[in-house]
């Protein structure tokens, strides 16, 4: 916590300034840059390097290090709160989420959101999947406890980008110790997911769209491939929507079809490298 300093004549309140801190540390827009460092008691925190400061994180709790009601997060306080509320009243209507609560809820989860990618690109794949997994309990409560179903929506949408995340959190320190099927196991674990998240909103028909199941399909013959393990149901390449995309995309090049080679770029692109929904 920095506390001010008595304003000087000026009327401003005199702190200290960040910008030694970031002096040596350049912002690169096209990668995510992020260090571990120590505080002067020993403890550690994780920064994320953003265009204008940084992000500074607790390892463990909310990233922010706050407790909300004497609880280590708003998921735990509502999930105590539901378990009460349960328990005195059996025969009620079953506990509700308001929209501000959700919007509580989902700006914790953001905070998540940015330690879980700070510890992929720190190799710390344990902590990822710890917080992952954190966040996809998060979004199943809302889906069980939200008044309404926009909210619902509003966490679901992220459900695709951290499954996948998780996965490739729990299966890379399995494929580095050469566990392939160990690792295909988690691979498919995650595919299943995917599947059951577009049939629980009636879309199975996009599966070729949902660029984090492509990556995990991808992925799960890179792993195979990798440990020699063969697959006898496995689809040849014809079938694999990025190969079509590509094919699709070579022919619009020559035939000159401008406007919709650059639809079709994005697409792959989307596909190849899923991101995340655009932050709250």
């Amino acid at each position: 916590m920095v506390l001010c300093r008595p304003a000087c004549s000026c009327g401003f309140s005199v702190i200290p300034d960040i910008d030694p801190i970031l002096h040596d540390w350049e912002f690169r827009p096209d990668e995510v840059t992020v260090r571990s460092v120590r505080t002067e008691d020993g403890s550690e925190r994780i920064q994320l390097r953003l265009d204008l400061g940084l992000l500074q994180m607790h390892v463990d709790g909310r990233p922010d290090g706050r407790r909300v009601n004497d609880c280590e997060s708003w998921l735990v306080y509502h999930r105590q709160r539901q378990e009460d509320h349960d328990q005195a009243n059996p025969d009620a209507a079953r506990y509700l989420l308001e929209p501000e609560d959700c919007a509580e809820l989902l700006r914790e989860g953001v905070q998540y959101y940015h330690r879980y990618l700070s510890f992929w690109h720190l190799g710390r794949y344990e902590l990822c999947a710890r917080d992952t997994s954190r966040n996809l309990q998060l979004f199943d409560f809302v889906r069980n406890h939200a008044r309404h179903d926009r909210d619902k929506l509003q966490f679901d949408q992220w459900r695709p980008y951290v499954t996948m995340m998780h996965t490739r959190a729990v299966a890379t320190p399995l494929v580095n110790l050469d566990q392939w099927d160990a690792a295909v196991g988690v691979i498919d674990s995650g595919i299943r997911r995917l599947e059951q998240f577009l049939q629980d909103y009636g879309q199975e028909e996009n599966a070729e769209r949902l660029g984090e199941l492509q990556f995990l399909r991808r992925w799960r013959k890179d792993v195979m491939s990798q440990g020699g393990i063969s697959a006898e149901d496995e689809d040849d390449e014809a079938a694999d929507p990025i190969e079509k995309l590509r094919g699709e995309l070579e022919e619009a090049i020559a035939d000159e079809r401008y406007e919709e080679a650059a639809e079709l770029r994005d697409r792959l692109r989307r596909l190849e490298d899923p991101q995340p929904p655009q932050l709250p």
